[in-house]
């Protein structure tokens, strides 16, 4: 039998009615998510990268508005939900997942 590791499942949903524009509502996925921004002027054209929390976090990204990631950086994550918890509902399980997939959620450095 594989052994099994624990993970957390992370489930979020935006209640887009509590946001005050389309731009506070994009700050949050930006913040999470990370974005790519290009700017034109005259002729040239610039690509910026802004990296989100998840790009620091190791995760399995299971669905829209739903991840797995080791237990360890739930503190981290939760404390990015907690900025935004008049406008986004978060719940969280604890998951058993197979060594295979606990793989993909290695330790990396976090600022």
């Amino acid at each position: 039998m594989k052994k099994k590791k624990v993970a957390m499942l992370i489930c979020f949903n935006a209640k887009l009615k509590k946001f005050r524009s389309a731009s506070e509502r994009n700050r949050f996925y930006w913040g999470l998510y990370g974005r790519k921004q290009v700017i034109t002027k005259k002729e040239k054209r610039y690509e910026y990268y802004h990296s989100g929390l998840l790009e620091k976090i190791p995760h399995i990204k299971v669905d829209n508005s739903v991840f797995i990631i080791a237990e360890k950086y739930l503190k981290k994550i939760l404390d990015y939900f907690e900025m935004w918890k008049e406008k986004v509902e978060v719940k969280t399980y604890p998951v058993l997942i197979n060594e295979k997939e606990a793989k993909k959620l290695v330790e990396i450095k976090i600022e």
